[in-house]
């Protein structure tokens, strides 16, 4: 048998052949600028100049840098907040999209218009929904007498954080849902109605039907949100440019600001760098816990 005849009969080098052009491509636009990134966050490089190697000297910087510690609480209650919504918002959607309801395939087609709208555009809506002038939102609670002038959404601190969270979960929501009711499209009715004839309630179908099969489509969708939400650049940045005085800026939209309005490329890319432990710690407890056979078989670990 020839070498290429040898080749083609191994599964294992049609695998790496088929495997080699994703790989290229991720070699190129996705290893390069990791790698320059990493490099650059242990220089001092600037705007048009390369810069000297100084080691830690950035990350001791932005450890003490207070505006720097603002931007990982943000980012964190951003995240978390966000997330915990986009779960529960997304899960009542996919549980009433699964049931036998009117124009269930119309509410279906609806319900991703905020996921396909580009962000940008959204951002730009919600900035106008926000405006200390003109704000829908407080006209509307004006008109209705239940305040008597209009709110700053965007100029105090919290009411900024509020606000931007707000506009994430509307437009998170869709991913999750629509996730989710796939995953519940994969659960046989049989079990439903073996719990039933043992006199199960709705609740209880839930809770021992129906969240433990649909913990490992969970665990997946949530870890893509929480990556997505932790790593949201431009709602913030068409909203509030991370104002007002920070309260709004997020690891991604310190670091841009940093590097390239700043021009201090070699902080910038050290705030970024630093949000990989992050990532990974996510991305790790998302992969362990898909290992455990509980999840995989939606029963107690034993």
């Amino acid at each position: 048998m020839t070498l290429l005849a040898r080749f083609q009969n191994s599964r294992n080098a049609l695998g790496f052949m088929f495997m080699l052009p994703a790989a290229l491509l991720l070699l190129v636009f996705l290893t390069y600028p990791l790698g320059l990134g990493t490099w650059l966050g242990f220089t001092d490089a600037k705007v048009g100049r390369p810069g000297q190697w100084i080691g830690l000297e950035n990350y001791a910087y932005l450890w003490g840098d207070a505006v720097t510690r603002l931007a990982l609480f943000n980012t964190l209650l951003y995240t978390f907040v966000a997330s915990v919504f986009k779960f529960i918002l997304g899960l009542w959607l996919a549980i009433l999209l699964n049931k036998n309801i009117r124009f269930k395939t119309f509410f279906r087609a609806v319900i991703l218009l905020p996921y396909i709208v580009p962000t940008a555009l959204s951002a730009i809506a919600f900035w106008w929904i926000y405006d200390s002038q003109f704000s829908i939102v407080s006209w509307a609670l004006v008109k209705m007498g239940l305040i008597d002038h209009y709110i700053d959404f965007l100029g105090d601190p919290w009411n900024a954080r509020i606000s931007v969270i707000i506009a994430n979960v509307w437009r998170g929501v869709p991913f999750v849902a629509i996730t989710l009711l796939a995953g519940l499209q994969t659960i046989s009715p049989s079990y439903y109605e073996a719990s039933a004839i043992d006199g199960a309630t709705p609740w209880q179908q839930f809770r021992h039907v129906t969240m433990p099969l649909l913990t490992p489509i969970i665990a997946v969708v949530m870890t893509f949100s929480v990556l997505f939400t932790f790593t949201d650049f431009q709602l913030i940045y068409v909203i509030t440019r991370g104002g007002p005085l920070n309260a709004t800026h997020l690891m991604a939209t310190l670091s841009f600001q940093r590097a390239i309005s700043g021009g201090a490329l070699g902080e910038g890319a050290a705030i970024a760098i630093a949000m990989v432990p992050f990532l990974l710690a996510c991305v790790m407890f998302s992969f362990f816990g898909l290992q455990r056979r509980a999840w995989q078989q939606g029963g107690s670990d034993k």
